[in-house]
């Protein structure tokens, strides 16, 4: 992506990276230079709930954890950075997870 993705205090940045093995979410002010939190599928909250972490299934816990956290921080409204990684499987999994919770992109 040549376009440089920037977020502010009232809309973060909701960053998304995907390893092999495993995805992580972050919600960062970059005016900042701050992560305000972030949830992943190593994270020990999900060891219950996460058989693997390299599936759509995972994804869609880490959108739903990551809305969650945001709406208790009071924002509503980001902006979603997948990095390098195309629109598909698990990157999309977790936006729309995160739509479904009420986060507006």
């Amino acid at each position: 992506m040549k376009k440089k993705i920037k977020g502010t205090p009232q809309r973060p940045r909701l960053y998304v990276f995907k390893s092999n093995k495993h995805i992580y979410a972050q919600i960062i002010d970059d005016i900042n230079c701050r992560i305000l939190f972030s949830s992943s599928s190593i994270c020990k909250e999900f060891k219950t709930q996460i058989k693997s972490g390299a599936n759509c299934e995972t994804a869609n816990i880490i959108g739903q954890n990551i809305a969650i956290k945001s709406k208790k921080q009071g924002i509503n409204q980001i902006i979603f950075d997948r990095g390098k990684k195309l629109y598909h499987g698990r990157i999309k999994a977790v936006a729309d997870a995160a739509r479904k919770e009420g986060l507006i992109f």
